[in-house]
């Protein structure tokens, strides 16, 4: 018989209260659990418990403000961990400790620091455990963020998509081009809560990250000619789109390596230009050089016009993450 999988992440029965402790910045030795606590719910659960910007904030420290909660049961060994930044919040609770009151105390925990103001907690994989807990606490779904993915065999390794006059594409150059880069994603993600205010640093830890390879950022240029009333001198060439790949290793997000569709961003005045498309295929054929099988990216359920984008370009919904959001009372 098949093993049983463990319960998901911030599923417990209420219990008798558990302490919980929150520190502006964790110490090593516990950084250390929380990484292998996210290891285990991970392969236990078949996906990843937080998002890789609580990872990096766990890693390496966050905003001000910010907070990250454990519970390590009388044994010593490390229960739950949550993180809590600006009113949004992930949590995991470890399979071993599942059903023992773990989860509600994190939950508990994070409401109290909120206070009077509204708190969301992503609830990756939407699994059952977690939308239990959620709903009995009064919290609603609030935003439904796809996974998409499709296989790489039958890409084009050589795609050579039709790209507007003056538009060249070429790999990100590291020191060089991330103010340009920052600008234009903010731009392309104005009204996204997150992506769009990507800072210098939230760019600089990723260019240290291990996964992150230059020659899979891909940037698109246009130049733009001649500047009105000068004496013809060119313009220098402006971003306007950018695709940034990235590969997961073995064991992260499936037992094999995984390629994904990290970020694509378009600048609004180059909207029409058909660049999303150009810029996918030239990503996706990039994977596919890598030796991959698979890419997965994420999306917006909302986002209908993107995700009509990535079903024309063969990705299929593969799971869903939710943010469960309580509204002060």
């Amino acid at each position: 018989m098949p093993r049983p999988r463990p319960r998901p992440s911030w599923s417990d029965a209420l219990t008798p209260p558990i302490p919980v402790r929150d520190v502006a910045r964790l110490d090593p030795d516990d950084v250390r659990d929380v990484l292998a606590v996210l290891r285990a719910a991970s392969a236990g659960d078949g996906v990843r418990p937080v998002s890789e910007e609580t990872e990096l904030r766990l890693q390496h420290g966050g905003p001000p403000g910010g907070r990250d909660l454990v519970v390590r049961r009388p044994s010593g060994k490390l229960a739950g961990y949550a993180r809590l930044d600006d009113g949004q919040a992930e949590l995991v609770v470890a399979p071993e400790f599942r059903r023992q009151g773990v989860g509600s105390a994190l939950l508990t925990r994070l409401e109290e620091l909120s206070g009077s103001g509204p708190l969301s907690v992503w609830a990756h994989g939407d699994l059952p455990g977690s939308g239990e807990l959620a709903a009995s606490r009064g919290y609603d779904r609030a935003r439904v963020l796809l996974q998409m993915r499709r296989d790489l065999a039958g890409v084009d390794a050589d795609p050579r998509p039709p790209l507007p006059d003056g538009v060249r594409v070429q790999a990100f150059r590291p020191s060089i081009d991330e103010a340009a880069w920052l600008r234009v994603n903010a731009r392309a993600f104005a009204a996204h809560p997150e992506q769009g205010s990507w800072t210098a640093e939230d760019l600089r830890l990723r260019e240290e990250e291990p996964w992150f390879d230059p020659a899979g950022f891909l940037l698109a240029w246009r130049a733009d000619g001649v500047r009105p009333g000068s004496r013809g001198e060119p313009q220098p060439a402006s971003l306007v789109g950018f695709h940034w790949t990235k590969v997961h290793p073995p064991g992260d997000v499936g037992p094999g390596a995984v390629g994904e569709v990290y970020v694509l961003g378009v600048d609004p005045d180059a909207q029409g230009l058909r660049l999303g498309r150009a810029l996918t295929d030239l990503g996706l054929a990039h994977l596919r050089e890598r030796g991959l099988a698979e890419v997965l990216l994420y999306v917006e359920e909302d986002n209908v016009a993107a995700v009509r984008l990535y079903e024309g370009r063969g990705f299929g919904r593969h799971s869903v993450d939710v943010s469960w959001r309580r509204l002060p009372s």
